[in-house]
């Protein structure tokens, strides 16, 4: 297999990340990069340490040792919140949406806005269903009522609206976690269909997969992990299924 990598404008790089937990090494001299406007899969078994590598770019964990930049500039995260702050956002598998808000007040939850009248502050809930419906339309969806319950959705329309709402508050890198987890064929290749629209914004995507025919279908590049390490890299055309299958299976 050939490797034809070309660095261009990264966005995002850790450097030599050692990650203990008193005596466990989790990730041990990890280094990889994201490049701007592109989707990375980040593929291993359970345990290989995926997670522990998002959750430290993400602000929750932070490493033992090693360095992180942002834009070429170094950075610490103490917390999620530094994270989010630098344009970092997080989509875990339980979405974090609400079933008995609607479709609407879910994407602005939390941030909410407002409308003053005199000493009060209410929901200005038309900016919330206007900005919804447009934002839902320019990533193909255009059949939601943004005040649809999220109870009456699809898995596909659940993992559209949490994606659609990191990009929309300032994710530069979006961080999925099996974002296809337990969908059909027709809700994942809607999901794929979010993530090349968000792509084609500018924003950068790390996938947490576990299905490699997934992540061979959506990513620019896949990044193998292997007992806390980069145990390799490879654009998409640089490698087979079949490959992927014996890198994980410990062949090659």
């Amino acid at each position: 297999m050939e490797n034809s990598i070309i660095l261009n404008n990264i966005l995002f790089e850790m450097r030599h990340i050692f990650k203990n937990f008193g005596p466990v090494i989790a990730l041990e001299d990890m280094s990889l990069f994201i490049q701007k406007g592109e989707v990375v899969a980040l593929l291993g078994d359970n345990g290989a340490g995926k997670s522990t590598a998002v959750k430290i770019i993400s602000g929750v964990y932070q490493p033992s040792s090693g360095e992180m930049f942002w834009e070429g500039s170094k950075v610490n995260f103490k917390s999620p919140e530094d994270a989010r702050s630098i344009g970092i956002q997080t989509v875990y598998q339980d979405l974090a949406l609400i079933n008995t808000l609607s479709i609407c007040r879910n994407f602005f939850l939390h941030e909410e806005p407002q409308t003053n009248y005199g000493f009060l502050k209410l929901l200005n809930l038309k900016k919330m269903r206007d900005d919804t419906k447009e934002i839902l339309h320019n990533m193909g969806i255009k059949d939601l009522n943004p005040d649809s319950l999220v109870s009456a959705l699809s898995g596909g329309e659940r993992q559209a609206i949490a994606i659609g709402r990191a990009h929309y508050f300032g994710g530069k890198l979006l961080i999925l976690d099996e974002p296809t987890a337990a969908l059909s064929v027709k809700q994942t290749q809607k999901v794929f269909s979010i993530i090349e629209e968000v792509k084609s914004r500018g924003a950068s995507v790390i996938l947490i997969e576990h299905n490699m025919i997934h992540a061979h279908e959506i990513a620019d590049r896949i990044i193998i992990i292997r007992h806390g390490r980069v145990h390799g890299e490879f654009l998409k055309n640089d490698v087979s299924i079949v490959d992927l299958e014996e890198i994980l299976a410990g062949y090659k």
